[in-house]
C-alpha cells in the first residue's frame, strides 16, 4: 500500500511540472523540444516493448505490455508529424 501512495505521488508531481514547463516555454523553443521528446518517446517504446516481450503468463501484464507499445507509437508518430509541419512553416514557398 505504501508503494502505491509513493506512486501516486510521484506521478501527481510529474503532472504539475508538466504542466509549468509546456505553459512557460516560448513558442521558438517549442520544434527542438518536440524533437527531444520523441527520443524520450523512443526509449519509451522500447521500454514499452520490452515489457511486452517478457514472455510471462500473466494476462494481465501482456495486455499493459501491448497497450503501453500502441500508445508509445501514436506518440512517437505524433511527435514527428508536429515536428514536420513545425519546420515546415519556416521554409520558404
Amino acid at each position: 500500500m505504501d508503494i502505491m501512495v509513493l506512486l501516486l505521488a510521484l506521478f501527481v508531481l510529474s503532472l504539475f511540472l508538466g504542466i509549468e514547463l509546456i505553459t512557460k516555454v516560448p513558442p521558438t523553443l517549442h520544434t527542438p523540444l518536440m524533437s527531444g521528446s520523441n527520443a524520450i518517446s523512443g526509449i519509451t517504446l522500447v521500454g514499452a516493448l520490452v515489457a511486452a516481450g517478457t514472455g510471462g503468463s500473466d494476462t494481465l501484464i501482456n495486455i499493459l505490455g501491448c497497450a503501453a507499445v500502441a500508445l508509445a507509437t501514436i506518440n512517437v508518430v505524433g511527435g514527428f508529424l508536429v515536428t514536420n509541419r513545425m519546420l515546415a512553416m519556416f521554409k520558404k514557398r
